[in-house]
């Protein structure tokens, strides 16, 4: 292997070396409580799934407590059993009565409420997921926040609350939000895009968790750098294979 095609294999190991750290990166800036609907459809049901896993390197989760929507609340709310956690959903007045399907409502589920067992607490690199059955759900466009407070047996308290602006970088702590789309079975419009460029932007946007997105683009970028090296070696093999047939004629 001659000395070009070695600093070139040196080169794509170090960019596979750096890509590897922004990738861990992103994993780890993402590390947060989050919530992943399986419908968002208007007017419909749907399974909220809270991922949780627990950041502190010594003390242990023991307890999650969501709270639910009371200005577009859910009038229905049923709890997926965690082995080791009891589950308790708190319906409780709202603050003023709201209509749903017709229906004037002036009580609802506001609050639902994991505690683990000391067997069952997460310790460190470990989380759990909670899942509840939800519905109806408001009207399209609308953004469905969930405030979260995780607790630690040490005491600590950490809460998930607060709201991400438009054009800001993500806040520590964001609060587990989705937003409703048009009611299945019905035709969305999408919005027009002033050129493709503004498309890709607003998908990465709508994107909710950053860590899918930069593993697609860095694993594009280490296809497309192993490409290029394969490339080079080849080249260097077919540059080697020329000269010796000059050398033997």
């Amino acid at each position: 292997m001659n000395t070009s095609i070695r600093h070139t294999l040196k080169a794509f190991a170090a960019l596979t070396a750096a890509a590897g750290m922004l990738a861990a990166g992103a994993a780890a800036a993402s590390a947060h409580v989050s919530v992943d609907p399986d419908d968002t459809g208007a007017n419909g049901y749907s399974h909220l799934t809270f991922n949780v896993p627990n950041e502190s390197p010594t003390a242990k989760t023991n307890k999650l407590e969501v709270k639910l929507p009371t200005d577009t609340p859910f009038t229905s709310v049923s709890v997926k059993p965690v082995e080791g956690w009891t589950a308790q959903v708190i319906t409780g007045d709202l603050p003023k009565p709201v209509t749903v399907a017709g229906a004037t409502v002036t009580k609802a589920p506001i609050t639902v409420v994991w505690t683990a067992d000391e067997a069952h607490q997460l310790g460190q690199n470990q989380y759990q997921a909670f899942s509840l059955s939800v519905g109806r759900l408001p009207a399209a466009g609308t953004t469905v926040v969930l405030e979260a407070a995780q607790s630690y047996n040490d005491g600590t308290v950490v809460n998930w609350n607060e709201r991400s602006a438009e054009g800001q970088p993500e806040p520590k702590h964001p609060a587990p939000s989705f937003t409703t789309t048009a009611e299945d079975g019905a035709e969305a419009t999408p919005a027009a895009s002033s050129s493709p460029a503004a498309g890709a932007s607003e998908a990465i946007e709508r994107t909710s968790d950053a860590t899918p997105i930069w593993g697609v683009v860095l694993g594009a970028a280490g296809f497309v750098l192993g490409a290029a090296a394969l490339a080079l070696v080849l080249a260097g093999r077919r540059s080697r294979s020329a000269a010796n047939q000059q050398v033997s004629q």
